[in-house]
């Protein structure tokens, strides 16, 4: 019986190609260029990408055979998901792999953020420590944390945040039936912007939360809360987020994701030293990558073997 054929379009441990070559042909494409890739598309039946390759119509015109995308991500943005539908095709993230790592980056965020530590490090290498003290940034203990998106990464930060005294409120499409155990409160969006000190976003990007966070929204927060933004870099208006920085219309933010992505050195926000930015390295473990790199493996071998893959998206 002929072997399926997958292709691996980013870099992979060996342990992962390994996992996949006991099962099916694996052809590695991570290294070439994207016009070279045809070749191997035309006949592969899987194929593990990252969340920054566009899984679009022309990739899909390039792979006829394709039934799985397993994605190196929990997010998945980057996929046509109406071109997948329509040809069937089965579609794969790393969900449940990167929980605990993102919520430690995050609750670093907030800890910066709340704290004022990104003017800190500022005044440390600009000199401005010489000439007396920074400002003060706010406590944490009785400060109140707003989490919008609070599924299982939002639950982790949650307990980070309830271990540092902070009360915990969360925005979602509809209320948690688990407030009790969580000790979390639910509010609407708006009421969350007013009353939150701190503002997590943890929501993925759609059509819907596209542009969610704008000069609306940023006037609705406090003049003393900051924005954490782990989510996508799209989620927020860039334009929007400098504006209230610099207007003081909130006090700061820390971001594990931009938009653009990567930020350009140049960029107004790089020049603002109440920010404080991180290149999208939310699940940059060793540990964690390498777990979610064979999750993606998994849900390969699943599919191939008539099984259900482990963490299949929803279309």
């Amino acid at each position: 019986m002929e072997r399926a054929k997958i292709v691996v379009a980013t870099p992979m441990p060996a342990a992962v190609l390994d996992r996949l070559r006991q099962h099916a042909e694996v052809t590695d494409v991570s290294a070439l260029p994207r016009v070279e890739w045809d070749a191997a598309l035309a006949d592969a039946v899987g194929v593990l990408v990252s969340s920054t390759f566009p899984i679009d119509a022309e990739f899909l015109a390039a792979a006829p055979a394709l039934r799985i995308v397993a994605t190196w991500s929990v997010g998945y943005d980057n996929v046509d998901l109406a071109a997948l539908a329509a040809r069937g095709i089965v579609l794969t993230n790393t969900s449940g792999s990167l929980t605990e790592t993102v919520a430690d980056l995050t609750y670093a965020l907030v800890i910066f953020a709340v704290r004022n530590l990104a003017v800190g490090l500022s005044w440390v290498r600009s000199g401005r420590w010489l000439q007396g003290n920074m400002p003060y940034g706010h406590d944490l203990a009785g400060a109140t944390l707003g989490i919008v998106g609070f599924g299982t990464i939002g639950l982790a930060v949650a307990k980070r945040a309830q271990v540092s005294g902070m009360r915990v409120i969360y925005s979602n499409r509809n209320p948690r039936s688990d407030d009790a155990t969580t000790g979390a409160s639910y509010r609407s969006f708006d009421a969350l912007l007013a009353e939150a000190d701190c503002v997590v976003l943890l929501v993925p990007l759609t059509d819907e939360t596209r542009g969610m966070f704008g000069d609306a929204q940023f006037a609705r927060m406090k003049p003393t809360a900051t924005l954490v933004n782990v989510a996508r870099g799209a989620v927020v208006d860039t334009d929007a987020l400098v504006r209230a920085l610099e207007q003081k219309k909130i006090a700061g933010a820390g971001l594990d994701v931009t938009d653009p992505e990567p930020l350009p050195p140049d960029h107004p926000l790089a020049a603002l030293d109440n920010v404080v930015i991180v290149p999208h390295v939310g699940s940059a473990t060793y540990e964690t990558r390498a777990r979610m790199a064979m999750l993606a493996a998994e849900n390969l071998v699943a599919y191939i073997e008539g099984k259900e893959p482990p963490t299949r998206v929803a279309l």
